[in-house]
């Protein structure tokens, strides 16, 4: 049996952090899901997200030994997914991991059974949401909206959240989503 990897991809301030996490809360108890953290250059006392902080010789060094099923570069920061998601999707288990839309051409090359979750929103909210989170000047916060209007993400493994009214909505519609996957034969 083949488990489905989820990529969740979507503009910063779309949602994407606060989907995922509500989910991973509502399914801890069911096997079937797996929520990696991911590997960033970033320090561990981030408040953002949950995830391994790799210093950047040690994200080069993993990076060059075959450590990650995908790994990208965006906002000076390296980010890498563990070859161990591999093991979960061989026990056909649903792998859930926030990813860059920059290799998600390079993922449907690599894995049969993949799913793309778009996560987004109106850019005047996107633009409010990252704002206020504070953690980006105003120059940074317009080049994350331009990065975000580059990507014109379509195919049949595409699902898009619109995620413009409550978190809780968005949520109930990431956890369907969710819960609609089937492993392949």
């Amino acid at each position: 049996m083949l488990g489905t990897l989820t990529l969740v991809v979507g503009p910063s301030g779309a949602g994407k952090d606060t989907v995922i996490q509500s989910a991973r809360a509502a399914l801890a108890e069911q096997w079937r899901y797996v929520f990696p953290q991911r590997e960033i250059t970033r320090p561990a006392g981030d408040w953002t997200e949950r995830h391994i902080a790799i210093t950047e010789a040690g994200f080069a060094e993993r990076q060059a030994q075959g450590a990650y099923a995908l790994s990208w570069r965006a906002h000076n920061l390296g980010y890498g997914v563990s070859r161990e998601i591999e093991d979960s999707l061989a026990a056909g288990r649903i792998v859930v991991v926030n990813v860059s839309r920059s290799i998600v051409a390079e993922a449907r090359e690599r894995y049969a059974n993949l799913a793309v979750v778009c996560v987004t929103a109106p850019e005047s909210l996107l633009h409010r949401r990252l704002a206020a989170r504070g953690r980006e000047a105003g120059d940074e916060v317009a080049g994350r909206l331009r990065r975000a209007a580059a990507f014109d993400l379509n195919g049949h493994d595409v699902i898009t959240l619109m995620n413009d009214g409550s978190p809780e909505r968005a949520v109930e519609g990431f956890l369907r989503i969710l819960r609609g996957m089937r492993a392949a034969a």
